[in-house]
């Protein structure tokens, strides 16, 4: 995938982490025998509190120079393990908040791409349809998105993994729903890989955009997603934090309640994604 990368003003070929094992695990008959068994919720925990102990220590030095982070923009301490890294903070003033009233940001480090909410809440993603219902589950209304848009903010291993609100408000319903643990990478185009992944859905009611769904999705790996959970809250601040993997972010708004940026369109129309930084403006509300 082509990502325009906004801040430096170029294009790259975005590489996914541990591309070769997931090849294998998608793409070939031994993978997708043994797939159950990888993606089941026992091995995800058993990594997960692997990556919690002190041995993993010795990973994140070879994971920051395979990942290629810049450690400048992070909190200057020793980390505990590999998950504690992962879910390491930024220092004040790295992820500066876009200053506009009426700025819808990105709640995360992530790639964006977007897509339009279809009469009947239809949308695809790496080929395969998708309904609003199958991602927020039977619980949340969704007639209000009709028309409008879906905004989905896929991390990548190396970003920050701490994220955000979009906008100003009060949180109206939250929900997790448990799903299975697949990757969110083109490898797994032929998996329903949206729907079957675990997900954390809120119904926040914004200043500036009316209703928001903003769903965290885990990914391989991930079987823990953090939401702090509050109540009201302000542009920017912190939402959560997904552990050790990669992840996606999707929000739906409603029809005219967003402009997106004019930079951001260009690139979206030549089929890339857009590389944001967390707290970065998106577009803003039309007047």
């Amino acid at each position: 995938m082509e990502v325009y990368n906004r801040k430096e003003k170029t294009i790259y070929t975005d590489v996914q982490y541990g591309g070769g094992f997931l090849k294998r695990l998608y793409g070939t008959k031994a993978g997708r025998f043994i797939m159950p068994l990888v993606l089941s919720r026992g091995v995800s925990k058993i990594g997960g509190l692997y990556t919690d102990t002190f041995l993993s220590k010795a990973h994140i030095r070879s994971f920051i120079r395979k990942n290629k982070i810049d450690m400048q923009d992070y909190e200057d301490r020793k980390f505990r393990s590999l998950n504690d890294f992962f879910t390491r903070k930024v220092k004040e003033g790295k992820r500066p908040l876009d200053p506009a009233a009426n700025a819808l940001v990105s709640p995360a480090d992530s790639k964006l791409r977007v897509y339009p909410v279809t009469e009947d809440s239809c949308f695809e993603i790496k080929g395969n349809t998708y309904t609003v219902r199958s991602l927020v589950g039977e619980n949340t209304e969704i007639s209000g998105y009709e028309g409008g848009m879906c905004l989905v903010f896929r991390l990548s291993v190396d970003d920050y993994h701490r994220y955000c609100y979009p906008d100003t408000g009060k949180t109206k319903s939250k929900n997790a729903i448990k799903g299975k643990l697949h990757t969110v990478c083109d490898i797994s185009d032929q998996y329903k890989v949206f729907q079957e992944n675990s997900r954390f859905v809120s119904v926040l009611d914004t200043e500036h955009f009316g209703e928001i769904l903003m769903i965290e999705v885990g990914a391989l790996m991930v079987g823990r997603i953090v939401d702090h959970g509050a109540s009201a809250f302000t542009k920017g601040q912190e939402k959560g934090y997904f552990k050790l993997g990669g992840s996606t972010i999707v929000l739906f708004v409603g029809k005219d309640r967003l402009v997106l940026d004019e930079d951001i369109r260009t690139y979206l129309e030549k089929g890339m994604e857009v590389k944001l930084r967390c707290g970065e403006r998106v577009g803003i509300m039309p007047e």
